[in-house]
């Protein structure tokens, strides 16, 4: 299990993630929105949120997705649905 913190995602903004879907086409593109931190009452590390976009016209499930990404390698990510616009939907991953 890797262990994340915000820097990790940083200066990933605006670049594509391919993730596991389980439509019978593998892999679908996930581009990083935003990293935002999060108010955390653990003084362990920052809490953030992730937010990326897919343009598929279908809504992915809320769960563990397996992406890939060149510099940050293969990982588990637990995605949840929190928004459509015109060209697909947002997806939102938090780190507490």
């Amino acid at each position: 299990m890797q262990f994340f913190e915000m820097h990790h995602f940083a200066g990933h903004v605006n670049e594509t993630f391919e993730a596991d879907v389980d439509t019978g086409d593998g892999n679908a593109p996930f581009v990083l929105m935003q990293v935002q931190p999060l108010a955390s009452a653990s003084s362990f590390r920052q809490a953030f949120s992730l937010l990326f976009h897919n343009t598929a016209a279908i809504l992915f499930a809320q769960r563990t997705y397996t992406m890939r990404h060149p510099q940050l390698g293969e990982f588990g990510i637990f995605l949840v649905p929190v928004a459509r616009d015109r060209d697909g939907f947002v997806y939102q991953a938090v780190f507490n």
